[in-house]
């Protein structure tokens, strides 16, 4: 199914040389260079009003899409009247499923308990990471809206300069009404690093934020607010810590076009895990050629890892010098770049 899309990046003041990247690679992106850093909800809705389509995808930068992503999610909305936001199912570099793709209204005690780090009320449980259902709240890292419904609320709330605007627009949409639809039947990697509890930085940043949420939308809840003065200060020490992955390391393995024939031409699904089952080992560096393999394979590779292998991957997308890749939700995506020699 042909897609007419347009790709709209937007640059708040970066850094590095990723805007002459752009530029240069792909002269067929709609670049906005902000001549400051107006953050995440500023950001994105200077990108909306230059936006064309009838349908917007919110999307981070530190993602990977399959090739059928959208013409999935779009043949999906169209079989629902009353469809508000579509959210996906989300991975980490090492696989794992991120429960956030899928969230509850947080309420205040729902807040709090998710603040004291009880999280089986702040999580829609009840479907499963394949499964598609009603789900009111989902992440900024990947959101499939109409145009109008954005527009209906107003877009991002720009009071949020970061964390929490996701929440803000998940629950106007859904207070208009909208159904929310979770829908399991593809996948989104997601390079997550920024978006863990790991310092008091954060922590002031995403409880700052979740106290704008709250006033702007509940009454005033003093257990509420002592909760969230107390999670700035605790949260760094809820977190579990894991032994570097890195370290573990013995192999690396380039996985190229022979995996690749294997898994084209297995149709059945039993089939296409038992080939990815053969690439596994413990202590063992995957690098999956993008060259050769799509990234619906790699995806597929990435989250069928056995639920206690160590083995870790990183990406080489086409025609480039670098890998992509973390090991973790719990480690930043980096890039790693080489030499031809």
């Amino acid at each position: 199914m042909h897609i007419d899309s347009e790709i709209i990046v937007v640059d708040n003041l970066s850094k590095d040389d990723s805007c002459a990247m752009v530029k240069q690679l792909f002269p067929n992106v709609k670049l906005i260079e902000n001549s400051q850093n107006f953050g995440f909800s500023k950001g994105n809705n200077i990108a909306v009003r230059q936006a064309q389509g009838e349908y917007l995808c919110i999307l981070n930068p530190d993602t990977v899409v399959t090739e059928d992503t959208f013409e999935k999610i779009f043949e999906f909305a169209d079989t629902r009247k009353n469809i508000g936001i579509i959210g996906c199912r989300l991975i980490d570099g090492h696989g794992c499923f991120l429960p956030e793709s899928k969230r509850k209204i947080p309420t205040p005690n729902v807040a709090i308990k998710k603040i004291l780090g009880y999280t089986s009320s702040y999580y829609t449980h009840e479907i499963k990471e394949t499964e598609v259902g009603l789900s009111p709240i989902f992440v900024g890292a990947f959101m499939c809206v109409k145009k109008a419904v954005y527009e209906a609320v107003k877009g991002f709330d720009e009071d949020y300069f970061m964390y929490g605007e996701d929440i803000d627009f998940s629950y106007k949409v859904h207070q208009l009404g909208y159904d929310n639809m979770y829908f399991g039947d593809t996948s989104v990697l997601h390079y997550k690093g920024e978006s863990t509890l790991r310092d008091a930085t954060y922590a002031k940043r995403f409880y700052g934020a979740m106290q704008i949420f709250y006033s702007k939308h509940f009454k005033s809840n003093a257990l509420f607010d002592a909760c969230v003065a107390l999670g700035i200060k605790l949260a760094p020490l809820f977190q579990k810590t894991t032994a570097p992955i890195l370290a573990l390391k013995k192999n690396v393995v380039f996985v190229s076009s022979e995996v690749n024939v294997g898994l084209t031409k297995a149709f059945d699904q039993d089939v296409i895990l038992q080939a990815h089952m053969k690439l596994y080992n413990d202590q063992t560096e995957y690098i999956l050629d993008n060259n050769y393999l799509s990234f619906k394979s790699i995806i597929e590779i990435i989250s069928c890892r056995p639920k206690y292998c160590t083995a870790t991957f990183k990406i080489l997308p086409k025609n480039s010098n670098f890998i992509i890749g973390s090991d973790s939700s719990k480690t930043r995506g980096e890039v790693i770049p080489f030499n031809d020699n």
